[in-house]
């Protein structure tokens, strides 16, 4: 196991981080909404294990609930020291117990406090995703063919996976804001996705909905998987942060704090 985990903390100004992590690059990003005063309820971490497998985390303070930010990192802590000190026998157990641990956490010491968390668990060249709430992943090929994404656990959500609703309908439903499933709840479930591969030069995003109310999955797509990684960061920031500030006709808005996590695969090198 690592000995250490990261957090972007700071609540008041935006946030970036870049490095290597199980095999590949990382690029993060943190910042609260361009409309408020108060403090980012959103966290994003990241946890090597090893030199091929690494978490990485991205967890949504629920707004309108008391502590939001607390109950963001507070659940991010809670996982990655349940993974520093677990005797599971294999990573995923560890990381379902831990967020297990978050839930109760969030529970006991923030009662009435929720948060999303969406995790990611790379291994080698396959990735899985654990899901509680709408923060979402997606995994892209170099070519732009969407490979997997998670389900948001929210109305719109599954209206969407059910075929009820298309993408542009559900990004201006009034109903887009209601999320059906946090960590600090005692009826929290854990979407526990499949094991799906990931080619060189894969691109994978987490991010919370201050990305993905504000722009396209497609759009997500596009800007994700083209140049190098930290341009594709700035390019996702500065698109959403625009739309945010400036709203266009046809184009979602709606500023809210922003998070993500752009992660890659490396080319294999050739002998």
């Amino acid at each position: 196991m690592s000995d250490g985990f990261f957090l972007l903390e700071e609540l008041y100004e935006a946030q970036r981080a870049e490095g290597a992590l199980a095999g590949g690059e990382f690029a993060a990003f943190t910042s609260r909404s361009p409309d408020k005063a108060t403090e980012n309820e959103d966290t994003v971490g990241w946890m090597p294990i090893s030199n091929t497998v690494g978490v990485l985390v991205v967890a949504d303070g629920a707004g309108g609930m008391p502590a939001g930010a607390h109950a963001s990192k507070l659940a991010v802590r809670s996982l990655f020291e349940t993974l520093l000190t677990s005797n599971h026998d294999t990573l995923l157990d560890a990381v379902i117990a831990g967020i297990g641990r978050a839930n109760l956490d969030v529970i006991d010491e923030y009662g009435g406090a929720a948060t999303t968390m969406t995790t990611l668990l790379v291994e080698d060249d396959t990735v899985r995703a654990l899901q509680v709430g709408d923060s979402e992943a997606l995994l892209t090929g170099q070519r732009g063919k969407l490979r997997y994404r998670t389900t948001p656990h929210s109305p719109t959500g599954y209206a969407i996976e059910a075929g009820y609703l298309d993408e542009y309908i559900a990004l201006f439903h009034p109903e887009r804001h209601l999320v059906s499933n946090f960590v600090g709840t005692i009826d929290m479930t854990i979407e526990v996705g499949p094991s799906v591969s990931m080619r060189p030069l894969d691109t994978l995003v987490v991010a919370s909905d201050g990305l993905t109310d504000n722009l396209f999955r497609d759009e997500v797509i596009e800007l994700a998987r083209k140049g190098p990684l930290l341009e594709a960061r700035e390019q996702l920031v500065g698109t959403a942060q625009e739309r945010m500030l400036t709203p266009l006709s046809g184009c979602p808005s709606k500023p809210d704090d922003l998070s993500l996590v752009v992660f890659r695969r490396r080319r294999k090198s050739r002998r």
